[in-house]
């Protein structure tokens, strides 16, 4: 019992802790999916962000009961501590199961996604640095192209016409006069935007997969500690409940 009532306590404290994670990890999502929202046609795709920031409103009474409990054991708190840990239960499992299948469904629709946006876009070889969803990203991400730069070639603004340079955008940033001239590649991203935004993707959807499947462990472990300490205080006039 007293182990069990330590215990409580240290999971307490670990889950105000956790609960600055989880809504890191939830801002995270969102704001991904927000600065993206021109490749993703999903409204929902941020609705584990949105559990995540649920579920770390809901730690910090579920953690300051669990402390008060480890002081003090009342039955009412145990109650209460019961149904909160059975939601966030809930909570980080359904968010936990998104995350890992968005992980998987977004990364398949990016290509296709942005091979679209690069043979839509309208450019020219000049100095026009452009402002559209592309551009932005190219510099964003500092990356060029679907794959690579040569993806631009395949996608030309006309028929006829085989430009000799990319969008500007497609420049490293320590090369402030580069134009996208072909003839100086050194100057332009290697890494296709494609690999880049896949990598923060899966970092963000994994980083919440982890965060929910370590809490799911830590809520059990709360609710056997104080399922211990209510049955040595029993609820002989409610048993039925």
């Amino acid at each position: 019992r007293s182990f069990a009532q330590s215990l409580l306590g240290y999971l307490g404290f670990i889950f105000w802790g956790t609960a600055v994670a989880q809504a890191f990890g939830g801002v995270l999502v969102i704001l991904m999916f927000k600065n993206y929202r021109y490749l993703f046609q999903e409204s929902y795709l941020s609705l584990p962000g949105w559990l995540a920031l649920a579920t770390a409103l809901i730690l910090l009474p579920t953690g300051l009961l669990a402390v008060s409990i480890s002081v003090k054991c009342s039955r009412n708190k145990q109650g209460t501590l019961m149904y909160l840990l059975l939601l966030l239960l809930c909570l980080e499992m359904s968010s936990a199961a998104l995350a890992r299948s968005y992980c998987i469904r977004t990364a398949s629709q990016l290509e296709s996604a942005m091979g679209y946006l690069v043979h839509q876009h309208n450019w020219t070889c000049s100095q026009d640095p452009g402002s559209s969803p592309v551009d932005v990203m190219q510099r964003k991400l500092q990356c060029c192209g679907v794959h690579n730069y040569t993806d631009w070639l395949k996608a030309p603004p006309s028929s006829w016409y085989h430009p000799a340079c990319v969008p500007e955008s497609c420049c490293k940033e320590k090369h402030s006069h580069c134009g996208g001239d072909l003839g100086h590649v050194e100057q332009l991203s290697e890494e296709g935007c494609l690999k880049k935004l896949e990598d923060q993707l899966c970092f963000a959807m994994m980083y919440m997969f982890w965060c929910c499947t370590l809490l799911c462990i830590l809520e059990l472990l709360a609710g056997v500690s104080n399922g211990i300490l209510m049955r040595h205080q029993p609820f002989h006039d409610f048993s039925i409940l």
